[in-house]
């Protein structure tokens, strides 16, 4: 497999994934500027849309969007528990969780990420985000990871969105004009999820320690 990626976006989560499984894969660097892939490729031919993460399989054939990529390789070692079992309710609370993400939080974060460009539109999306993170911190209450007690991918998916914003706790890799301070079980959560070892050696690998 391969896994086109770039450091501390959204791939992160897929990238923390395949450590968790102890999955091999060929991690591919994407320049955003050039739209180049480490090995020299042009990542519009790997994907039109211009975006990662891509997950190349061994026949060449490709997933394109993260909650599909995080769900597949979940789903290679199903006795890890990094999703639940297909057709148990837990299952589609995975899936509420990683729409919420992609649609809400990911596509929230936008506005903030290209200020410039978004004009009054980013005042408009930032206490929507603020709001949105919120109810995360209150969901959180009680409980070590999104789903309960047990690590999934979409905890890995939240990881590295919270790494967008700010607060004294996390090291922000975009620096997105939003503060998380006051969040206290989101910030608890971060912790737990920052120390996994797996979570570790992703950040290592895209140099983001």
């Amino acid at each position: 497999m391969k896994l086109y990626y770039i450091p501390g976006s959204c791939s992160l989560a897929p990238h923390i994934a395949l450590k968790e499984l102890g999955l091999d894969a060929t991690l591919l660097k994407v320049d955003h500027r050039t739209h180049r892939a480490e090995d020299g490729a042009d990542f519009l031919d790997v994907n039109p849309l211009g975006y990662v993460p891509v997950l190349e399989l061994d026949d060449g054939s490709r997933f394109h969007e993260g909650p599909a990529i995080l769900q597949y390789l979940a789903d290679l070692k199903p006795e890890l528990g990094l999703a639940p079992r297909n057709g148990t309710p837990q299952r589609y609370r995975l899936q509420e969780w990683l729409s919420f993400l992609t649609s809400e939080i990911h596509k929230g974060f936008i506005p903030l990420l290209y200020a410039g460009l978004a004009g009054k539109y980013a005042e408009t999306a930032k206490p929507k985000l603020q709001q949105r993170f919120a109810w995360i911190d209150a969901q959180l209450a009680g409980r070590q990871f999104l789903l309960g007690d047990s690590f999934s991918v979409a905890d890995a998916y939240l990881f590295a969105l919270t790494g967008w914003g700010q607060a004294a706790w996390l090291k922000s890799t975009f620096k997105a004009d939003i503060h998380f301070d006051g969040l206290g079980n989101l910030q608890a959560w971060y912790r737990r999820v920052r120390q996994r070892p797996a979570v570790q050696r992703a950040l290592t690998a895209e140099g983001l320690e």
